[in-house]
């Protein structure tokens, strides 16, 4: 295995409940399905941007990358839980099968703080 893909995470997959107006809502908490992962890098990408009108808000942008020959169950509607920050998946998870010669995983993440 190479140097890049030492880190390791849990991707939390999101249960679904109601409201008390019937509205279905994805929940994060103790109904989630937490799933091990590991042989993934995750870095910053896209630099982060800041909102100061109500409150300091700022929001970072990552980029994970699975190990070559793995393919890890990553969803759009997941979070991901690396090195002690919790990061949510942005947009559709680009996979790359066996056909393309690479087989890997990327996923745009981002973080707000």
């Amino acid at each position: 295995m190479s140097t890049l893909y030492v880190q390791s995470g849990v991707i939390v997959r999101p249960a679904v409940a109601e409201d008390q107006y019937g509205n279905k809502k994805k929940d994060y908490g103790d109904a989630a399905e937490r799933i091990p992962v590991d042989q993934i890098n995750v870095q910053p990408s896209g630099g982060s941007s800041e909102d100061t009108d109500d409150k300091q808000v700022t929001v970072t942008g990552w980029l994970l990358i699975s190990a070559p020959g793995t393919m890890p169950d990553i969803r759009e509607t997941d979070r991901i839980e690396v090195d002690g920050q919790v990061l949510e998946v942005t947009g559709k998870v680009g996979r790359w099968p066996v056909p393309a010669g690479v087989r890997h995983v990327e996923a745009q993440l981002k973080e707000v703080s």
